[in-house]
């Protein structure tokens, strides 16, 4: 079931991926991640992940805003891969990598921070990620997950929209898995429109 979980949800994306940013998708990224950002503490001059990137829309904003910050982005999907290369205006200062969320290619205590937007959702073993993301960070460093939460807006678990369905996270669900791997809970934020910003730091 995992293989082929993974590969249609890439193919979804790999679809998508030309079009992703003419959509809704571009202000409301845009809003989360200005908002998002008002709650980060990390090194400015450190070393990021953000998991599932996308089209690279938050390495265009921190980019900007933190010019010796460098960083590597993480998607299953080939096609945003692509887009996010395409759109990168950092030069290399930041990479876009291609892998599995629930196996990261990357070696323990690599990051100073780690960011997640709208993409927890999606994945199959989301107890699993969290634990790549707890291995892959410095210790002391922080996760900054944000995606719908359960009961902020959303009432049920998910919804059929990409293969596999998208699944929703309450609070004390969100921070019962982080502790289970390693993590501890810092805060909750509410962002806007049911997402969630949940801020987990390494022990």
């Amino acid at each position: 079931m995992g293989e082929q979980f993974f590969q249609r949800k890439q193919t979804f994306f790999d679809r998508w991926a030309k079009n992703y940013d003419i959509l809704f998708t571009t202000p409301f990224y845009q809003a989360v991640h200005k908002r998002l950002l008002t709650y980060a503490d990390f090194p400015k001059d450190g070393y990021v992940l953000d998991l599932g990137c996308g089209t690279g829309k938050l390495f265009k904003r921190l980019g900007k805003l933190y010019p010796d910050l460098t960083g590597v982005g993480l998607d299953l999907s080939p096609g945003m891969l692509a887009q996010a290369r395409t759109k990168n205006r950092h030069g290399d200062r930041f990479s876009f990598v291609e892998g599995n969320a629930e196996a990261q290619p990357f070696p323990d205590n690599s990051f100073d921070a780690a960011f997640n937007t709208i993409s927890f959702l999606h994945y199959l073993n989301p107890e699993t990620v969290l634990g790549e993301v707890q291995r892959v960070l410095k210790p002391g460093s922080k996760f900054y997950l944000a995606d719908y939460g359960k009961g902020e807006l959303l009432q049920g678990d998910g919804f059929p929209f990409s293969p596999g369905g998208l699944r929703f996270y309450s609070r004390a669900e969100r921070t019962a898995m982080g502790e289970r791997v390693g993590f501890k809970t810092v805060t909750h934020h509410y962002l806007m429109f049911g997402v969630l910003l949940t801020i987990f730091e390494k022990f």
